[in-house]
């Protein structure tokens, strides 16, 4: 007996024609994270630091005397985990943190040569690579998933301080 053949998709995974959309759908978004997980799992086996640390290296390389809370918008976050990311990185003695001249109670970023070098060896995109394909879509496929996802959302009756949390550390 020979089993049915799982036709391929390029714009999704292998999918019986026989599923029901939302089996289908489901399949996609797992399809979506577990590209997102083996991104941030090759970075992490590379460098030995999660995705999300490489991704505020990589902002601090490219600006430098960054603040946290400049941080915190460059990677779309909360600021406390952009904090709690940077106090991670300050330990391991990949950037200093510095008092700013003009407010004692700022500080600016500064990144060290141990992070310069675990940012020269990170495989990239730094963001991730979710961040980079939903960049390359024209905005009409952006503006309809976006409306389709807050549905789903609403849906869900998900909590909105998840959007805070990166996929890296997820």
């Amino acid at each position: 007996m020979t089993r049915p053949v799982r036709p391929k998709n390029p714009a999704g995974p292998a999918l019986l024609p026989t599923e029901q959309p939302e089996v289908r759908v489901l399949r996609q978004f797992r399809q979506i994270f577990n590209a997102v997980k083996t991104h941030f799992r090759q970075v992490e086996k590379k460098v030995g630091l999660g995705g999300a640390q490489v991704w505020a290296l990589g902002a601090i390389r490219d600006q430098p005397l960054l603040g946290i809370g400049d941080l915190a918008k460059a990677l779309n976050i909360h600021q406390s985990t952009a904090s709690n990311l940077v106090k991670g990185l300050i330990e391991r003695g990949y950037v200093a943190a510095e008092k700013d001249e003009v407010d004692k109670r700022a500080v600016k970023l500064k990144l060290l040569p141990a992070g310069a070098k675990v940012v020269k060896r990170s495989p990239g995109p730094f963001t991730g690579v979710l961040p980079e394909a939903l960049a390359a879509l024209d905005s009409k496929t952006l503006s309809r998933l976006e409306k389709d996802l807050g549905r789903l959302i609403a849906e869900l009756d998900a909590d909105a301080r998840g959007a805070d949390i990166p996929l890296a550390e997820m």
